[in-house]
């Protein structure tokens, strides 16, 4: 995932894209932002406009 692109994704793919990597390679939202770069605020304002909030005691958006 480039992280200069991610903001123009659809939000939904996104989703999918962010807990697989949250699941998959990264033990938390801050590693994972951390290693693309990605701006927090911006990712979380992305996700939460389409429904979707992070839950640290999961490690996963819902």
């Amino acid at each position: 995932m480039q992280h200069q692109k991610f903001l123009a994704m659809d939000p939904h793919l996104l989703f999918s894209i962010i807990n697989m990597k949250l699941r998959d390679e990264f033990e938390s939202l801050d590693d994972l932002i951390a290693s693309y770069e990605i701006d927090r605020e911006a990712l979380i304002k992305k996700l939460s406009d389409a429904g979707y909030q992070y839950q640290p005691s999961n490690n996963q958006f819902r």
